[in-house]
Formats: structure tokens, C-alpha cells, sequence
């Protein structure tokens, strides 16, 4: 399945112009509040009616202007996961699930089998409890099952994370990867955090006040959406587990790595997104250092910033990396393109692919 969007409409001084295609996957929606991502979300789920433009999903029409086409909200099949569960306080976690059902008509659309929304979620134990008895992780988890359960032609999800602690987040990303990984259908997710995006989208869309600046893979655009730091990512795979000590060694293309233990097998993918603010350089292989990471590469080009600073494109084994150093530290370290160095990496985002 496969959504399109190409909308127009004013709010006040506000105007959002928007248009792109999603596929099947998980779509990220970036930028600052106030960018329009989630009145973009509204008018996809049916919650505000364009001024102007089409909204499909495989080639069906949810708004069409020109043919005076609203399908209303309620008829449009697709599940909505708010920052905040909204679940029914007075129902169990299992009548929760199977409201959804009353949505669900006719064929297509995600799974609508409990028994493997169940599984997919990991929401076997909590089926009798009550909202109020559930961590805001379950709560989560089980609006999404609920939303699943309509047998979605499309899932929105509206920074479902941004209530809950690193803890919680923690708890629930595995999930959303599942649900991208395995539901079959195009989701559509409103996030500012990087970490998020680097680990659940396939697709980015950069937003800012009310426009669409980029549309991509995450790997070429993600860069863009964390312009303030700046940054790379990596394509790799855990090789090992090394137990004593907690960690995960990662095999990319720039070289080995080490990382806290990853909660995945020997050979599953991964991201590594590396901020340009995480990486120092050194001329000479650095000795009796705490940082783990250390990778051989050579200066691709060098970018000074209007800040008496210098982004730093780095080629490592045909790796890209970004390095962010001041303009004296390039200076004194006599930094021009071709030179080989060493990049320190400080700290990584290492998630699942």
C-alpha cells in the first residue's frame, strides 16, 4: 500500500504545503513544532479538511478537492496513536483491543487477528488488567494493538513516545519496529528526535513552517533533519556479543565497533548514527585513550561554519563521517583534504536496523 499526499491549507498567517509519497515502511515526519506535522497528520486522518488537495491511499481517494471528495474520519480505516494512549478507563485491556474491531470493514489493511496482535505486541499478560494499573509503555503498546485491530489501511502515529521516560522508550521501540517490519502497511510518524527517526524510518520527510525542505532515505536525509549537530550514519552488523563486559562489536564499513550490548542476535543490522559534535580527530593512532572507537580515515572536504568552526567530511574505507572542530583546531592540526586521520568517536547511536 502506498500513500499520497498533496495538500494546501491556510490556518490563520499559517499555510502548510505539503506533498509526497510513502510506501510501505515507516515515514518520519521531522522538525520543530510549529512545522505543520501535526495538522498535516489531521488532515491525512481526516480531522481537518483541506483548503486544497488530494490525499490517497493506493491510488483511492481519501480528499479530493477538485471532485469535492471527504471520506469522514471515521470511515477512512486508518489507526491513530496519540502522544497520549486514550484508552478507555473503564475497560480491560482486552475489551481496549477488541473496540477496534467495530472499525474494521471489509478486506485488506493490517492484521486484525488478535491472537498475533497479541503476540506481535507482547500484550498476552496485561489482557485483564485496566488502564490505570499499566505503565505508560503498555499503555502505548496496547493503543497501538487497538489501532491495528480496525485493520488499518494506514497507521498515524503522533510523537507516540514524547510522554514517556528513556525507560519507557526503551520498552516500546522494539515494537514499533516489529509493527514497521511486519504490519504491512505505510505509517506515518511525527517525531523531533533523532534517535527515533535513526531507528524506526525508512523514509524521512523534513518539514519547517509549513513546507517540505527534503524527502529521502533516512541515510541521505537524516543528516539534513540534525543540521544543528550534523552527523553520519553507518550501515553494520553485530559479528559478536562479548559478555564480560557488556558490549556489542559491530562490523561496518569503516571498521569495527564496539557499543553496549545490543538486545539482538549475531548478524542482525544495524544504524549507527554518529553526531559531528561525538568525533575529534587525531593525526596518529591515539594510544591509552577510554574511547573504544577508533577509525582510520582521510579528509574529504572541509566546510568552515559561519561560528568559527569547520564540518569535517571524513572517507573511511568509503564510510562517510562528520567531524565538527574549530576553526583553531583545524588550523593547528594542519587539516586539508586527502590528509589521513583518526576519528575518536565519543559517543554513537547504535539501533536496529
Amino acid at each position: 500500500m502506498s500513500l499520497e499526499v498533496d495538500v494546501d491549507h491556510r490556518r490563520g498567517a499559517f499555510r502548510l504545503q505539503a506533498r509526497f509519497t510513502a510506501a510501505p515502511g515507516l515515514t518520519a515526519l521531522f522538525g520543530r513544532s510549529g512545522s505543520g506535522k501535526t495538522s498535516l497528520v489531521n488532515i491525512v486522518g481526516g480531522l481537518i479538511r483541506p483548503d486544497r488537495g488530494r490525499v490517497a491511499i493506493d491510488g483511492q481517494p481519501l480528499v479530493d478537492t477538485d471532485r469535492g471528495v471527504f471520506v469522514p474520519a471515521h470511515r477512512r480505516r486508518i489507526g491513530y496513536v496519540f502522544q497520549d494512549s486514550r484508552l478507555f478507563p473503564h475497560l480491560s485491556v482486552r475489551r481496549n483491543l477488541l473496540y477496534g474491531h467495530w472499525f474494521a470493514r471489509g478486506a485488506g489493511g493490517a492484521t486484525a487477528d488478535l491472537g498475533t496482535v497479541i503476540e506481535l505486541l507482547g500484550i498476552g499478560h496485561l489482557l485483564d488488567r485496566h488502564p490505570d494499573s499499566l505503565s505508560g509503555g503498555e499503555k502505548q503498546r496496547v493503543a497501538i494493538g487497538r489501532a491495528l485491530l480496525a485493520r488499518p489501511r494506514l497507521v498515524l502515529m503522533d510523537e507516540p513516545l514524547a510522554s514517556l521516560d528513556e525507560a519507557r522508550r526503551a520498552e516500546i521501540l522494539p515494537f514499533i519496529e516489529r509493527l514497521r517490519d511486519e504490519a504491512g502497511v505505510p505509517i506515518l510518524y511525527v517525531s523531533h528526535s533523532v534517535a527515533e527517526v535513526a531507528r524506526l524510518a525508512t523514509t524521512v520527510v523534513i518539514m519547517a513552517e509549513g513546507r517540505i525542505t527534503a524527502v529521502g532515505p533516512v541515510q541521505d536525509i537524516l543528516p539534513m533533519a540534525d543540521a544543528a549537530d550534523g552527523g553520519a550514519m553507518l550501515e553494520a552488523r553485530i559479528v559478536r556479543h562479548d559478555e564480560r563486559f557488556q558490549l556489542s562489536v559491530l562490523e561496518s564499513a569503516a571498521g569495527e565497533l564496539q557499543v553496549p550490548s545490543l538486545d539482538a542476535p549475531v548478524g542482525a543490522p544495524v544504524r549507527a548514527y554518529i553526531r559531528a559534535r561525538d568525533v575529534m580527530l587525531s593525526l596518529q593512532r591515539p594510544e591509552d585513550i577510554s574511547a573504544l572507537n577508533v577509525l582510520a580515515g582521510r579528509i574529504a572536504s572541509i566546510t568552515p561554519t559561519a561560528t568559527a568552526q569547520a564540518d569535517i567530511r571524513l572517507d573511511c574505507n568509503g564510510a562517510i563521517l562528520m567531524a565538527r572542530l574549530t576553526a583553531k583546531s583545524v588550523d593547528r592540526l594542519a587539516l586539508v583534504p586527502g590528509r589521513p586521520v583518526y576519528a575518536v568517536v565519543k559517543s554513537v547511536s547504535f539501533e536496529r536496523s
